[in-house]
């Protein structure tokens, strides 16, 4: 199984390097999983215009990315699930993918191509700390999928 992680975010080093690295290699028994972060002058740009067209650029940029397999994207207003519910989004899956949306979040039209669209929870978090809770929710699913004791 492949699993993409793709994210507007700026490529930099940051403290939860090691985690990320740690639960990738927990989950790559299971799947492989490959994170894509994107951030482009177009951002940027966009970033100093308003909210909407921030939207349009991340939608631009990902748009490459939405294809015949399974899209998953992370939202505020998505729907709140518990850990057996994401099992199921992976389980019998050849290739999932997560998009983690940028400062002012997804485009209507864009969340309109999604297959799923979930929230990670009421609580706002930055991008580093979600990519984090969602790295160790795929690990917890395939533990579920595999009857494996790490969830108990």
């Amino acid at each position: 199984m492949k699993i993409d992680i793709i994210s507007i975010a700026k490529k930099e080093k940051s403290t939860y390097d090691p985690l990320y690295k740690e639960l990738t290699k927990m989950i790559s028994r299971f799947a492989k999983v490959e994170d894509i972060e994107i951030f482009n002058k177009d951002i940027t740009k966009a970033h100093n215009i308003s909210a909407e067209a921030s939207q349009k650029a991340y939608s631009k940029v990902l748009e490459p990315h939405i294809n015949g397999n399974c899209n998953i994207l992370l939202h505020p207003d998505g729907k709140i699930i518990d850990s057996y519910e994401f099992s199921k989004l992976l389980d019998g899956k050849i290739t999932v993918k997560f998009f983690i949306g940028g400062a002012y979040g997804f485009e209507e039209a864009f969340l309109n191509k999604a297959d799923k669209v979930i929230s990670l929870g009421k609580i706002t978090m930055s991008h580093k700390i979600a990519k984090t809770v969602l790295l160790e929710q795929i690990y917890r699913s395939f533990s579920i999928l595999s009857n494996h004791p790490y969830h108990k």
